[in-house]
């Protein structure tokens, strides 16, 4: 056999394109079937629209339109939105050039980040049906409307224009484009673009979608609140957790002339104090320029940080969704009588913030006697593949469900039960397995924050059955002894000849109990002005309407279109014992204007009321009341109501621990 020289080996060496890198691996990004490929063609455009609607500050609307060419397996997908639009000079660029983005520097939470996704359907696209992508945006009312056909040279991973036209769009601004692929449209099926664009909505309740079907059925899923999310901020990386050569990077590129004015420039939560504990620490001297900072100083620094306390990153470089606007979500588009939601504080994975929340469905038209659904997202995308090897799978399988009143093998696995489980994570850099996005990493701090947020939803679910089964068997006890008990004394004092004894004592010593009951009553409010609320509430409800009432379309501020609601609370507190109670109500509340409570609360925070109830005699009641003016209706259903300072069953409530 001939030897080869190093000679003849270098000349078969060529540069390889990321490009073509993926063209060949293009499983790696979610092409890796037909039915997939579909649906991350419809994921990659959706996401992109939702962040540059949100980037602007503009309410999505949002279109996709599947189309049958009659070609085999082959569709036309096109996606529209009502974004900002896209420069002319720029529309080749973002969907005909992989790694070509404006979000992979930026922290701070965001679908899209690698600059892959879009340019990834098109090269998809052009690689199974030899076809060139078809881009059309308008940047204002104002502005000229472009339409573009372009292919991606995959050897020099660059823009290939095969057109460009001035056009007319009816939208005022807004971008949208149609590719053709080869694909297999599914609908009943967890893995659809239906399911997609149906989980979508529920995490994305201020989105409007509408999806046609290839067999032209069309699927509108209406915004639920016009309430933009908060505003993420970009931020400075955080040291905690730096890797050697970040932090030699970093230091290499910076503009600062000493150590302690690099770490305070550079990094979030890093004083000059700080600095100079970090340099003490690591006996590296403040003096020396970042640029020239050697390996064995580097090593020092970065294990001096893990010493040093350092305030965790700031928070406001996320967007969680929020309780309310996640319950407002489910209820849109899940018909169950329990849902309760839970977003947990903030934490931190290798110096990275995130955020976990967490819902749970209960009853309704879920089946008894199959698994639970789970629901994963991660900064309010769908994941719908490779659920098992996602950390949320894995958190929930090794919780216990069995004392959560779910079927549960040997104490692990995913339980059966009529029960969906909803879990977002919110970071500036999720920890994706994969290109594609799918699946999250099996980190021990992000699995204890989603446990964390599922049992505290699973408490308060066994909460509802017990509360629910007590007050069946309360009612049911109820009502016998009130068919029976003066039958018996009518017939008794017949039989004696006295007069009807008093019952009320009989009935009071046969049920021993006390009985917590609540109401939520919505009533509508006219108008922007509130004639009869108090002066200063009137105007906290007058700055809450300016600050929160979006324009219309035709630019007015549509207050006065406005439907605005009042949630009135009314809590019951009855004592069915033959003793005086004495109690103290705790009810948690929103963090929203909370008037007209009655009777006067010993206590009033921002998220709990207390009463101090005195001296209920038997079969006697206390009526407790609260408005709230901050919500629309529907977004607070039911009351969080706990109890202390007295003895014996207690229902409706639960039992306060301190």
């Amino acid at each position: 056999m001939a030897r080869v020289t190093a000679a003849q080996l270098a000349k078969t060496q060529k540069k390889i394109s990321i490009s073509e890198f993926f063209e060949r691996n293009k499983h790696i990004l979610g092409f890796d079937s037909k039915t997939r490929a579909l649906l991350t063609a419809v994921k990659e455009g959706v996401d992109n629209s939702l962040d540059a609607c949100e980037e602007a500050g503009i309410l999505p609307e949002i279109e996709v339109k599947i189309e049958d060419t009659g070609a085999p397996d082959e569709f036309a997908v096109t996606i529209g939105d009502n974004g900002p639009g896209i420069i002319r000079n720029q529309i080749s660029n973002v969907f005909g050039r992989l790694l070509y983005g404006s979000r992979f520097h930026v922290i701070r939470q965001s679908r899209g980040q690698q600059g892959i996704g879009v340019s990834a359907v098109v090269m998809y696209g052009q690689l199974t049906t030899g076809k060139a992508v078809v881009i059309r945006s308008k940047t204002g009312e104002e502005e000229p409307s472009y339409r573009v056909k372009l292919i991606l040279n995959t050897k020099k991973n660059l823009p290939e224009v095969i057109s460009r036209k001035v056009i007319l769009m009816e939208r005022p601004h807004g971008t949208s484009f149609t590719v053709y692929l080869k694909g297999r449209y599914v609908r009943n099926r967890k893995q659809s673009i239906y399911e997609y664009i149906h989980s979508t909505a529920i995490v994305n309740p201020h989105a409007r979608f509408t999806l046609t079907e290839p067999d032209g059925t069309v699927n509108l899923f209406e915004r639920a609140t016009d309430k933009m999310p908060k505003a993420t901020v970009e931020i400075k990386p955080h040291p905690k957790g730096l890797e050697i050569g970040t932090l030699l990077k970093i230091a290499k590129d910076s503009k600062a002339y000493k150590l302690t004015s690099f770490f305070v420039k550079e990094f979030s939560r890093v004083s000059y104090s700080t600095a100079r504990k970090i340099c003490a620490k690591a006996e590296v001297p403040e003096t020396t320029k970042p640029s020239k900072l050697k390996l064995e100083d580097a090593n020092r620094l970065l294990a001096a940080i893990e010493t040093i306390n350092i305030m965790s990153p700031p928070t406001d470089c996320l967007s969680p969704i929020g309780e309310i606007l996640m319950k407002k979500g489910l209820k849109k588009e899940i018909d169950a009588k329990f849902i309760i939601t839970v977003t947990r504080d903030p934490s931190v994975f290798q110096g990275t913030p995130f955020q976990v929340e967490a819902g749970l469905v209960y009853g309704g038209d879920l089946p008894k006697d199959k698994s639970i659904v789970i629901l994963r997202f991660a900064n309010r995308v769908p994941l719908l593949y490779q659920q098992g090897g996602c950390v949320i799978t894995k958190g929930l399988e090794e919780m216990d469900w069995r004392q959560y009143h779910l079927e549960q093998r040997g104490g692990r696995g995913i339980p059966v039960g009529p029960v969906m489980v909803i879990i977002h994570i919110a970071s500036t850099n999720i920890p994706f397995t994969s290109e594609s996005k799918e699946a999250i990493a099996n980190l021990d701090v992000i699995k204890t924050e989603v446990q964390l947020a599922v049992r505290e939803c699973a408490r308060r679910m066994r909460t509802h059955i017990k509360r629910r089964k007590k007050l069946k068997k309360m009612v049911e006890k109820y009502s016998i002894i009130q068919k029976l008990l003066p039958e018996i004394a009518r017939k008794s004092s017949e039989i004696v000849g006295l007069p009807l004894p008093d019952i009320a004592k009989v009935i009071t010593n046969i049920m021993n109990v006390v009985v917590v009951e609540d109401r939520i009553v919505y009533e509508k409010r006219e108008g922007p002005d509130f004639i009869n609320t108090p002066g200063n509430v009137q105007s906290r409800l007058l700055q809450f309407d300016e600050e929160h009432t979006p324009p219309d379309r035709d630019g007015s501020d549509g207050r006065e279109k406005r439907t605005k609601w009042t949630t009135k609370s009314y809590i019951t507190v009855t004592n069915y014992t033959p003793k005086k109670k004495s109690i103290t109500m705790y009810v948690k509340i929103p963090q929203c204007l909370v008037t007209n409570i009655i009777p006067k609360p010993r206590s009033q925070g921002e998220r709990v009321i207390i009463w101090d109830l005195k001296n209920i005699g038997p079969t006697a009641s206390e009526l407790l009341c609260f408005e709230i003016m901050d919500l629309d209706k529907g977004d607070y259903d039911k009351n969080e109501v706990f109890f202390s300072g007295t003895t014996g069953e207690v229902i409706g409530a639960e039992k306060m621990h301190f």
